[in-house]
């Protein structure tokens, strides 16, 4: 299936820019609302540095560990087993597309692995 027929959902990226963004303007931390969607865009969050696809807050640099970002997408998972039938619309969306963008991109960061 080519990339462009895929309707995959990217609010937890823009999640995590608007917070980036509060954080910014109010000079300080700003405390998020606890909530089922914020709790699965921190794991992609964690995933996405262990991809190598955002900086290591820590080191200020891109690193990939794979190992890390496949137990995280694994968790991920187990956790979309664990709710099923318990969550709305909307989470189990956001839920299933990011874990289809973040086994992607592991997919694709493990191929080019095996081909050097």
């Amino acid at each position: 299936m080519e990339e462009q027929d895929k309707n995959i959902d990217e609010t937890w990226k823009k999640t995590v820019e608007r917070e980036k963004e509060n954080l910014n303007h109010k000079g300080g931390f700003a405390t998020p609302e606890a909530d089922f969607n914020f709790f699965v865009t921190t794991i992609a969050l964690q995933a996405s540095i262990n991809l190598g696809a955002m900086e290591n807050p820590a080191t200020g640099k891109k690193e990939e560990n794979l190992p890390q970002a496949k137990f995280i997408i694994d968790t991920l998972a187990v956790l979309k087993e664990k709710t099923k039938g318990n969550l709305t619309q909307e989470e189990g969306s956001l839920l299933e597309n990011v874990l289809y963008e973040l086994r992607m991109q592991y997919i694709t960061k493990s191929q080019k692995g095996e081909g050097k």
